[in-house]
């Protein structure tokens, strides 16, 4: 058997045992080309990398490439099926306009062509090579959450060397009737044993938006009060929640951070949305991303803050937050194609993830 990796040209070679088994110690996070051959037999290459889910609203498809998965834009815009699936936009959808997707998005699945176990999908287009493998799943729009075809999905990845590193439920913790918290107290549990199925240890949730006649404080104590017990039963899993900086009520730092402390659980956290953040008197987005970072359990990216003017991203600032605060976990590249002048996800999406990749490596301490 011989290891090597692409970009630095290093190369381990080992033998394997009677049984087939191997191991190469003391490897570098990268992307490898396993070489196994014998003579007189054919010889065989395996290589690592995959497809990679970006954000809750962009992610790509992969098909057997030269070196790994390649990405592949599948569509402009996108509606739900009646399976539940996101779907190709077409005169033909049949999808309530509410399930619309009312934006430009890039969406589909990391894994190679011919098994689509997340997104229903139609005419791939324009494969380029994404050379990343892990997956930030969206959750709440996988097809099923039966534990057979979520362990099928587990295996998947494996096979094809694509790890989960989150998940997602979409219910709202903001509930002004207690019934209603209680069932999305379930709903939240439901996603936390669908994400330990999955065998990922991050799960995205949401605060929501502010009911007609409720107060912030409210909202604050309702979404602390879910937090409190869902991390309770996600930490007996080792899951931890990542409370995202939506629109709603988690739009400024002083909310999440109060949430934070007032939830108290090793296994509370913020999934950090750089661009949600609106501006307050005393800060604006950057010192509200400063601010979150030491509790951040997950990121993602966009290059443009949400607004009218859709002002770009000083991301050199944002990586030298990110490295002040130490500041450890997965980041994801999100990307919307939602403002005049935004180039197609085919061109943006890799120009995004290089652009975080030579950031991360620009900025990392390892």
């Amino acid at each position: 058997m011989t290891l090597v990796n692409p970009a630095t040209g290093v190369t381990q070679s080992t033998v394997t045992t009677s049984a087939g088994l191997f191991t190469f110690i003391s490897l570098n996070p990268g992307t490898y080309q396993a070489t196994a051959s014998q003579t007189g037999f054919t010889t065989s290459q395996l290589r690592s990398g995959g497809g990679f889910y970006f954000g809750p609203s962009t992610s790509e498809t992969g098909s057997p490439g030269d070196l790994g998965y390649s990405a592949t834009t599948i569509w402009n815009d996108s509606c739900i099926d009646a399976s539940g699936n996101s779907v190709y936009f077409s005169p033909g959808c049949t999808a309530p306009a509410e399930d619309d997707f009312t934006a430009p998005y890039s969406l589909s699945n990391p894994f190679p062509a011919g098994l689509d176990p997340v997104f229903s999908t139609a005419s791939p287009a324009t494969a380029v090579d994404m050379k990343t493998n892990v997956v930030d799943v969206t959750f709440y729009y996988v097809a099923s959450t039966d534990p057979a075809y979520l362990v099928n999905l587990r295996r998947l990845g494996h096979d094809h060397a694509v790890a989960f590193a989150s998940t997602a439920c979409g219910s709202s913790l903001v509930q002004a009737d207690p019934a209603a918290r209680a069932e999305v107290l379930s709903d939240i549990k439901k996603w936390v044993d669908a994400t330990d199925l999955l065998g990922a240890s991050h799960l995205r949730i949401f605060a929501g938006e502010l009911p007609d006649g409720a107060k912030l404080s409210d909202a604050v104590d309702w979404t602390v009060e879910g937090m409190k017990a869902a991390c309770d039963y996600s930490g007996q899993k080792g899951i931890t929640l990542g409370l995202e900086d939506h629109s709603g009520v988690t739009q400024t730092a002083d909310v999440c951070l109060e949430i934070m402390h007032r939830a108290n659980s090793p296994y509370a956290g913020i999934n950090l949305d750089i661009t949600n953040f609106i501006d307050t008197p005393t800060q604006d987005a950057y010192a509200q991303i400063e601010a979150c970072v030491p509790w951040a359990t997950h990121v993602h990216i966009r290059d443009r803050f949400y607004g009218d003017q859709h002002l770009p991203v000083d991301m050199e600032r944002v990586w030298q937050i990110f490295a002040k605060g130490g500041m450890q976990c997965y980041i994801s590249a999100e990307y919307e194609q939602n403002y005049p002048g935004a180039l197609p996800p085919a061109e943006a999406v890799p120009k995004l993830v290089n652009d975080i990749k030579t950031l991360c490596k620009k900025y990392s301490s390892v």
